[in-house]
């Protein structure tokens, strides 16, 4: 069963895709105009943030996603938290919560993912990511190389899936040395947290291929994806397991085609490229990543149509929704460009648009029941 995930926007969010600055959030200054928090009579109105994610993850739910990647940077609230607060607001969300093993002891993971199975009715996922080294990397302390990052990954993931269960579970490895290790009832044996496991080099395949319940990918061309999915899978049969891939990117539909790329263009026209170019030139690491083919990565000497490939589009880095390359069309085009990639395997989506709330229900109730003829939702109906 194919799963549909959308993003919460715990970095902020604007209001339309083409606005110059996020008025949802407060990791911009308050000031007239902002929507959560806002200003009321000159003043904030008290209204704190978490309120408006909340509202977004109610929206998603609404429109029939069966959860939401909630990420995790610098600039963010922490998403174990946030993580906490929805499963207490919906019902059937699922919460896939962004985590660096860097950050927690495994056995403490464990135990903190195992209360959350149990306060939301096991409805926790992880989106497992090593980091992408540079200085993002050395804001959280974290100075090991790439390839250790990766083997870091694989210790923490098998000492966590050694005690899931109970224990005692001992460990030695280079990074993780436990003895005796285990969770109490009633937190022993929740629900398993399936893995959603980014990265693209051979160090990131090869732990996916040992502990990766879906191979997350930002997307790519399709021809590269196949390669992509096919060492996943033979690395994972190696170990005896099936890997499933999954694709993460943007989404920009309109009940036409025409009226999709309007209002695009009238956001590419808005661009700000020397702090687009500063933003991002900044943050580069060690990081592989999802490569693009030089035609399809933007820059100011791009013109909105250099940018497209087939049914995507590259542009959507500049407009402040990474990552870059996205669908835009109409909403029968866009169900397509998603069946386009079912062919090819996928069976999760990670998708998002800008504002988050009435995106998520826009692609809700006007995408994602044409994937597939409709038959998306009959199978639903069916379970």
């Amino acid at each position: 069963m194919v799963q549909f995930h959308w993003r919460i926007p715990m970095h902020g969010d604007k209001s339309d895709i083409g606005a110059s600055r996020a008025t949802r959030g407060d990791w911009t200054p308050l000031q007239p105009g902002n929507q959560a928090p806002g200003v009321r009579d000159d003043h904030g109105d008290g209204i704190p943030y978490h309120e408006h994610i909340i509202e977004v993850a109610k929206a998603i739910e609404i429109a029939g996603f069966d959860g939401a990647l909630i990420p995790s940077f610098p600039h963010t609230d922490d998403p174990w938290v946030a993580a906490a607060a929805i499963a207490r607001e919906t019902r059937t969300f699922r919460t896939m919560i962004a985590f660096q093993p860097a950050w927690m002891n495994p056995v403490y993971a464990a135990k903190a993912a195992a209360s959350l199975q149990r306060l939301s009715g096991g409805r926790l996922l992880f989106n497992i990511i090593t980091g992408g080294g540079g200085p993002a990397q050395l804001w959280w302390g974290d100075r090991i190389d790439h390839d250790d990052r990766y083997r870091r990954t694989t210790e923490f993931l098998e000492v966590f899936k050694g005690i899931w269960n109970g224990g005692p579970f001992s460990y030695q490895g280079k990074f993780f040395q436990v003895e005796n290790a285990g969770l109490p009832e009633p937190l022993a044996g929740q629900v398993w947290p399936e893995f959603y496991f980014a990265g693209s080099s051979d160090a990131a395949l090869e732990a996916q291929g040992k502990h990766a319940d879906f191979n997350l990918t930002h997307l790519e061309p399709i021809e590269q994806l196949r390669v992509k999915f096919d060492r996943v899978k033979e690395l994972a049969s190696k170990e005896g397991r099936i890997v499933k891939p999954a694709v993460r990117f943007n989404i920009f539909a309109r009940q036409t085609e025409e009226e999709a790329w309007s209002e695009i263009r009238r956001a590419w026209a808005n661009v700000d490229w020397p702090a687009f170019e500063g933003r991002y030139g900044r943050m580069r690491g060690d990081a592989v990543g999802s490569i693009l083919p030089a035609h399809l990565k933007p820059g100011p000497d791009k013109r909105l149509e250099d940018l497209k490939h087939g049914a995507f589009w590259g542009g959507f880095l500049p407009l402040g929704d990474p990552p870059a390359l996205g669908v835009v069309g109409s909403y029968q085009q866009a169900a397509e460009a998603i069946d386009s990639l079912i062919d090819i395997g996928v069976e999760g989506f990670i998708l998002a648009g800008t504002p988050h709330l009435e995106e998520a229900l826009r692609v809700g109730e006007e995408v994602i029941p044409l994937v597939r003829g409709g038959t998306h939702l009959t199978q639903l109906a069916a379970e």
